[in-house]
């Protein structure tokens, strides 16, 4: 059976596009707790604590590609995208791109109520997935191997404009309940080569600046700007 199984999960590391060194680190991440149990596995044997070291692992990640490449975002903001990005369905999505719950170890409890399909089990097990392969490499190769999974989803998601507050239009519509000036995003400066632009943005109502912005692309840099208006705005109606 395990000879069988190990078969298996060649076919789960041609998918992961990763290939293990230690591959019990592997058989630890797909096995559920109920199949530990199952078993009279010791609990190491199970794949929670590696679940545990995925999440820390996946946020510190996405963490530090997020703060460097939006070095102009807040916080609050990056902590938003960050939540989208490590979320559960997202996790879970991920996993089903890779089959993941057709070699997972489930006890027959779970198996019987589709415990392979279950979203949360296979957030988990992606998070546990992700722990082994730091064990089995290093932080830089796990760095990679994330960024070149979940990149894509992060620029897409960020260029929706889901993931923070639409301030352009949120600053439109309070200004037109007070002025029928137009307003104008002016670039006022660009700096960096074109692979690594910033740019700088006024934004005006007449010739009068009412916010400045800074950021990655023209778009940022006038949301930036909108933002730092509508926080004056405030300021001068409280």
């Amino acid at each position: 059976m395990k000879e069988e199984f190990l078969l298996r999960i060649k076919n789960l590391q041609n998918n992961l596009k990763y290939y293990y060194k230690d591959i019990e680190l592997l058989i630890t991440a797909l096995t559920h707790s109920s199949f530990a149990n199952e078993h009279n596995l010791h609990p190491s044997k199970s794949n929670q604590r590696l679940e545990f070291l995925g999440d820390t692992v996946l946020n510190l990640v996405v963490s530090e590609y997020l703060y460097n490449k939006y070095p102009f975002y807040p916080e609050g903001e990056l902590s938003k995208i960050r939540s989208q990005v490590v979320c559960e369905s997202s996790l879970a999505i991920a996993a089903r791109k890779i089959n993941l719950g057709d070699y997972l170890l489930l006890g027959k409890g779970e198996l019987l109520t589709g415990g392979r399909e279950r979203e949360s089990i296979l957030a988990d097990t992606c998070e546990a997935i992700i722990g082994s392969i730091f064990l089995d490499s290093d932080y830089e190769t796990t760095y990679d191997y994330l960024i070149k999974n979940f990149e894509a989803d992060i620029v897409k998601e960020v260029a929706k404009g889901n993931l923070f507050k639409d301030y352009k239009t949120e600053l439109q519509e309070k200004l037109q309940k007070i002025t029928r000036e137009k307003i104008e995003y002016v670039v006022t400066k660009e700096e960096g080569p074109d692979h690594k632009k910033i740019f700088y943005v006024d934004l005006r109502i007449n010739e009068d600046i009412i916010g400045q912005g800074i950021g990655r692309s023209k778009k940022e840099a006038e949301q930036m700007a909108a933002k730092e208006a509508l926080i004056l705005l405030e300021d001068d109606y409280e």
